[in-house]
């Protein structure tokens, strides 16, 4: 059985969230430098299955494709041609950035913590994945 691996991507940055191996609970994993993303997965499939790869669909509020999506499709490509065997699901992530942030003030993280946009990136990812794991 293989792991979800949730991705937040971002020019600067990408959230990731993995489930464990019995896809019942998300959990935040970490944020990459999305420039060294690629090789940070083939890392980590050196170590832990993966079965699936979910991507943040980035949309506006009349469900069109967001700018970011122009960022994203060239990353999918290159995410398609170095794993070919793992297929690649979008998800709508509309809010989770907001989401994320209310998620670390509810869990009492101080102001200075909020500020970390690597750790919104993460708990972003984690939300895209949880959604995910509901709908299924």
């Amino acid at each position: 059985m293989g792991r979800i691996l949730a991705l937040d991507y971002g020019t600067k940055r990408t959230g990731v969230a993995v489930t464990d191996e019995l896809k019942i609970i998300a959990s935040g994993l970490t944020t990459v430098d999305t420039k060294e993303l690629i090789q940070f997965l083939k890392n980590y499939l050196l170590r832990e299955k993966v079965e699936l790869f979910l991507v943040g669909k980035p949309k506006q509020m009349d469900n069109t494709a967001s700018e970011s999506e122009t960022h994203i499709l060239p990353f999918l490509d290159s995410l398609k041609k170095t794993f070919p065997e793992i297929p690649i699901e979008r998800v709508d992530e509309r809010f989770t950035s907001k989401m994320a942030f209310q998620t670390m003030i509810d869990s009492g993280l101080k102001r200075k913590q909020r500020r970390n946009k690597g750790l919104i990136d993460e708990i972003s990812a984690t939300i895209i994945l949880q959604s995910y794991l509901y709908s299924q």
